[in-house]
């Protein structure tokens, strides 16, 4: 199964909007799955006018520990207060106590307490789902529960849950997290090519550059799409002459319509709204296949 990851950067792009037109697209000549990567904010399914109530399953999962204290071996030493680097620990009445949402399951304070006080347990701190589209394809999500740690985890177990339900697939698509944080990382590895997406905007060109460190570092093949490229033309051309000059390929350039808009409100891929939508998404799809 082929693997693309379509990543941005910079949030606010279009991303997940493209990803969902380019399923729809590739999924009328191959069988396809979607994840949505976004663990923190997940809303690919909503494209396709699905709700949180039409998943055929939620899992409740664990991707992260935390430390829980047996206070009856504590000797007040304060060992795992002073080398807390996240300032998870409250020191009250003498005694070391988590704070709610800080903890990052790191493990210091499990090594360094002499007394066997602290333990690592696991924690329920998410949910993972699957939901049906009405284009016979699966999209995988998942949600961070709120102030839970783990997302880049929380990733890969959404791609291994894709994986098990793919059955057949030819390619899976990944609708990755903004940013360059381990989310991002995690949704890049293991991927056969990426798609970058980026808007003509100082802000958007230059985390752009950033997510291209990252593909380059794991040595995976790429393409860029310039979403709304003709709302700024000088920094459109700034990015096309940043392409050609490292020689890199734009697999698509994608005009201004408020189109988009409609299509989010009525939770509608924008490839179905007309003609033109319909041929720059299937003329993309066609670059990634072949």
């Amino acid at each position: 199964m082929k693997t693309i990851t379509i990543l941005s950067g910079k949030g606010g792009v279009g991303k997940s909007s493209i990803t969902a037109s380019l399923g729809v697209a590739l999924s009328r000549n191959h069988k396809i799955i979607l994840a949505d990567c976004d663990v923190d904010a997940s809303n690919l399914a909503l494209v396709f006018g699905k709700k949180e109530s039409d998943f055929a399953e939620w899992q409740d999962i664990s991707t992260n520990q935390k430390a829980v204290f047996d206070l009856s071996k504590c000797n007040s030493c304060k060992k795992c207060y002073n080398a807390c680097n996240f300032n998870a620990i409250d020191w009250i009445d003498d005694k070391p106590q988590l704070k709610k949402f800080s903890c990052e399951g790191c493990g210091i304070a499990e090594v360094i307490c002499p007394f066997d006080a602290i333990k690592l347990v696991n924690v329920k701190n998410a949910k993972i789902g699957y939901v049906n589209t009405k284009y016979n394809f699966n999209v995988v999500s998942s949600q961070l529960n709120v102030g839970e740690s783990g997302s880049g985890k929380l990733v890969s177990e959404v791609k291994q849950k894709a994986r098990e339900i793919a059955q057949d697939s030819e390619i899976m698509l990944v609708d990755s997290a903004a940013g360059i944080g381990c989310p991002v990382i995690a949704s890049i590895s293991g991927s056969d090519y990426c798609v970058i997406v980026v808007e003509p905007t100082a802000s958007s060109f230059s985390d752009m550059k950033r997510a291209l460190e990252i593909v380059k570092y794991f040595n995976i093949a790429f393409g860029i799409i310039i979403n709304k490229f003709d709302l700024n033309i000088e920094y459109y051309k700034k990015i096309e002459q940043f392409v050609a000059n490292h020689k890199m390929e734009i697999i698509g350039k994608l005009p201004y319509d408020e189109i988009y808009i409609e299509a989010l409100v009525n939770m509608t891929p924008v490839i179905e709204k007309n003609s033109q939508q319909k041929k720059l998404f299937n003329d993309i799809a066609k670059r990634l296949i072949y």
